[in-house]
């Protein structure tokens, strides 16, 4: 009886040894089995959707321009000169001084001019009164027909010397060609001044005009009277209203432009030689679907956006601000689909289509890089986005 008690304890302790070693190993089968689950459970169906900005598409005003750079000209521009040697007497203006067409700038030493003037109208005057002397004879044929002609001859050439006279007389009186500023004198009084010396520059600002020089290729988008900008960084860079005055009829062999004339509407403040930037208005639309160039993805010489679209069951809304978010029942509601584009009109920041997308279609403008067809999306805020994708 105590020899079988024994073997009973001993097979009860095997036995609670043996339930122990299962329940340990179970409780860690069950770890092991739960685990793949518990991940899953923490991986969120967010994670896995690619994060992008996008805008809904609008119209508005574009303008393709063509910009040059330049210097001023004002095209109603003179040197004067001196048309005889002579000291000077009297310097009548200076520089930046306004003058008028015909306004006396500098006088010259003319006594010896005057001397001569003087003596020709003395002879001149004895000449008409033999002339009509000699006219009373001969029409009482009291003189030969060559008496007459000689008294005749005499008079003509007297009155030729006295224009001479008066002509050089006239030359120590130097006058403004046009009217405008004097830019530059170049004599002082006293100075003795040679036949054909420079001494004066008038330049008249109203004439101040801009050339650029444009490809030909260009040439079929100007026209006279067509709309530029035009702007002086010297003077803050505000832009001033300009229109093409005239359009070259030839085009330079060697470079291939055409020299453009620009008309400018405000030139106050404006000066010769001022260096200015132009911008040549060669398309306008006032209502064009526009289109962000950073929403452009490039393939070869092709262009595509992506647009957002909605996936089955979901819903998408627009925002006041214009940005769309996605339903909070549905992280994963939305997709994008590539669509190609043909630019119409282009400036720096848009460009115009008229196919393939309309008001209010969600183009990605961040995040579209490595974007594939059909690949889910989430929205993200504008600002965060462009924030965070420009870095």
């Amino acid at each position: 009886m105590l020899a079988g008690g024994r073997v009973l304890l001993a097979a009860l302790a095997v036995g609670l040894s043996t339930a122990l070693l299962s329940g340990c190993g179970g409780a860690a089968s069950g770890d092991t089995a739960r685990r793949p689950a518990d991940q899953e459970e923490a991986a969120s169906p967010e994670s896995e959707l690619v994060p992008v900005a996008a805008i809904p598409l609008a119209r508005g005003p574009i303008e393709s321009v063509l910009r040059y750079s330049t210097n001023l000209e004002a095209e109603s521009s003179i040197g004067v000169y001196s048309e005889a040697e002579r000291r000077v007497t009297e310097l009548l203006v200076e520089e930046g001084r306004r003058v008028s067409k015909g306004d006396v700038l500098v006088r010259l030493q003319d006594d010896e001019q005057e001397s001569a003037l003087a003596r020709i109208d003395s002879q001149l005057a004895k000449a008409e009164h033999e002339f009509a002397r000699q006219q009373r004879l001969y029409g009482q044929e009291l003189i030969s027909e060559q008496a007459f002609n000689d008294a005749t001859y005499e008079l003509e050439q007297l009155q030729i010397a006295r224009e001479d006279a008066l002509r050089e007389l006239g030359f120590a009186t130097v006058r403004a060609p046009i009217s405008g500023v004097v830019t530059k004198r170049l004599v002082g009084l006293g100075d003795y001044v040679r036949s054909n010396q420079h001494l004066f520059d008038i330049v008249d600002f109203s004439s101040i005009v801009a050339r650029i020089y444009v490809p030909e290729k260009e040439l079929d988008r100007l026209a006279v009277g067509q709309e530029a900008r035009l702007a002086v960084p010297a003077l803050g860079g505000e832009a001033r209203p300009a229109s093409i005055l005239r359009i070259a009829p030839t085009v330079d062999s060697q470079s291939g432009t055409v020299k453009v004339t620009l008309s400018i509407g405000d030139r106050s403040q404006l000066l010769p030689g001022m260096f200015v930037e132009v911008a040549l208005v060669a398309e306008r639309d006032e209502n064009a679907l526009r289109v962000p160039k950073r929403a452009l993805v490039l393939d070869q010489d092709q262009s595509f956006v992506y647009r957002v679209v909605p996936r089955a069951g979901a819903v998408a809304e627009v925002s006041e601000a214009g940005a769309a978010e996605a339903s909070a029942a549905d992280g994963g509601g939305q997709s994008v689909e590539r669509v190609r584009v043909e630019p119409v009109i282009e400036d720096r920041d848009w460009i115009e289509v008229e196919d393939g997308l309309a008001v209010g279609d969600l183009v990605v403008v961040a995040g579209q890089a490595g974007l594939k067809p059909g690949v889910a999306v989430r929205l993200l805020d504008l600002d965060e986005a462009l924030s965070t994708f420009d870095r």
